[in-house]
């Protein structure tokens, strides 16, 4: 009887962790498809977004996204980094996906650049005062890992 109840607390111990241990399974996002979902105004100077309900409902909240990492500053190695939703020969810096697509990310600390999916996890900064800056930006993040599908 002993044996059994021990077995029983071994299953459901084993049971629990399983479901503590969830891992990212890759795209898409329920994330990307909110943010898609913006507008722009013309301003005097730039084209000025108008965001959405949905997406005003996630400013300044933590959200992760997963996507792939452009190099924007210190080439292979670095902490500031565009993140898009697309791969980097249908990114919006080719000429396929829009501004909405991609997001200017500040990480705590310096990551090194992979051309295969990751996923990142910080505080979502909506940004229609700056053009020299990127319409979504994720400010405090944490590099959650390379995606493996």
């Amino acid at each position: 009887m002993r044996s059994a109840f021990v077995f029983l607390l071994c299953l459901a111990a084993i049971c629990t962790t399983a479901q503590q241990k969830v891992s990212y399974k890759g795209l898409p996002s329920a994330i990307w498809p909110k943010l898609y979902n913006i507008t722009y105004q013309k301003s005097e100077d730039y084209d000025k977004p108008v965001f959405s309900k949905d997406v005003l409902a996630l400013s300044s909240k933590v959200i992760s996204l997963p996507g792939y990492m452009v190099p924007f500053e210190n080439g292979m190695k670095g902490n500031h980094f565009i993140l898009s939703s697309l791969p980097l020969n249908a990114c919006f810096f080719c000429g396929v996906g829009g501004p909405e697509t991609v997001i200017e990310v500040y990480l705590k600390t310096s990551v090194t650049y992979t051309d295969r999916p990751i996923e990142v996890k910080g505080k979502l900064i909506l940004n229609d005062k700056d053009p020299d800056k990127m319409v979504y930006l994720l400010e405090e993040a944490e590099f959650l890992g390379v995606i493996d599908f």
